[in-house]
């Protein structure tokens, strides 16, 4: 089968190799990240508060590091947003639910400034460019998809979305300019999501994906059910459809094998980090 290897993105400065990373992402705008502590949380279901660092990389290789206090998500997800503050959610809220401490919103000198929380089982949390925050839940909370502001005001949700059928997990979030695209089990239709017209659902076949990649009408998806985790399904978009045009299979730069990851989409690009998540590496479906 024909293969694609993966290019190297981004890179954690090897100064903070020693700490432990609990998180990383790769924002709205290019730039990567990763949320650090001085050593792995211990084992158990609660952990008080702690302090973190966000180490930046930028498209031009600059680094920046912000400090966050009082973090109380056990297992984060993070982002920046367009003013240069952050985001750090937990992926679970039974506990949060009761004081709103999900979803901690930080200042760009990492000052906590709001905290809401937005439900149980988060799958995927991306900040498009105007500071919203798009969520994808897992299937223990089939809330679908949801589009919150910085301020935990609900803007947009999946509800019953004609043709989709039932959106029970969020398998695959892209999220780029004003649009997001999903992927979504059990029927995995591709969604096309713009909050101010009606979605819409093309049929696809392919089972699986864990990430999406969109251009000019052209369509990748990332990962499937067991030996497909590797797999990228290409596809042309009709009006309706997903219209299958070929399979490959991603690899690591040096052409191994792409181990235990993390993945991530934005517009055209899925961003792949492996362990020990120190590295992204980028396939591009534009080149």
């Amino acid at each position: 089968m024909q293969t694609s290897a993966l290019v190297p993105y981004a890179r954690l400065p090897r100064t903070y190799h020693d700490r432990h990373v609990l998180t990383s992402t790769v924002d709205a705008f290019g730039a990567a990240h990763w949320l650090l502590t001085e050593r792995a949380p211990e084992p158990g279901a609660d952990r008080p508060p702690y302090d973190a660092l966000v180490v930046s990389v930028g498209d031009d290789g600059g680094v920046e590091v912000t400090e966050l206090s009082a973090l109380r998500a056990r297992f984060p997800y993070l982002d920046r947003l367009p003013d240069g503050g952050f985001v750090v959610a937990s992926a679970r809220a039974r506990r949060a639910d009761a004081d709103g401490s999900q979803v901690q919103v930080f200042d760009a000198l990492g000052r906590e400034t709001w905290s809401f929380t937005v439900g149980d089982a988060i799958e995927h949390l991306l900040a498009d460019p105007s500071g919203a925050l798009w969520v994808g839940h897992f299937d223990e909370n089939p809330a679908g998809i949801r589009r919150w502001s910085a301020t935990g005001e609900l803007q947009w949700h999946s509800g019953d979305v004609p043709g989709a059928g039932w959106i029970m997990d969020c398998y695959a979030l892209n999220v780029f300019g004003s649009v997001a695209w999903a992927c979504p089990y059990t029927d995995f239709p591709l969604l096309e999501i713009r909050p101010d017209r009606p979605v819409r659902v093309r049929a696809n076949t392919v089972r699986g994906a864990k990430a999406v990649a969109v251009h000019e009408g052209r369509v990748a998806f990332f990962g499937g059910y067991g030996d497909e985790q590797d797999r990228i399904a290409y596809g042309e978009l009709t009006d309706t459809t997903v219209e299958p045009t070929g399979v490959a299979v991603l690899t690591r730069p040096d052409g191994t094998p792409v181990g235990r990851h993390r993945v991530l989409a934005r517009g055209s690009r899925i961003h792949v980090q492996d362990e020990p998540f120190t590295e992204w590496a980028v396939w591009d479906l534009s080149g």
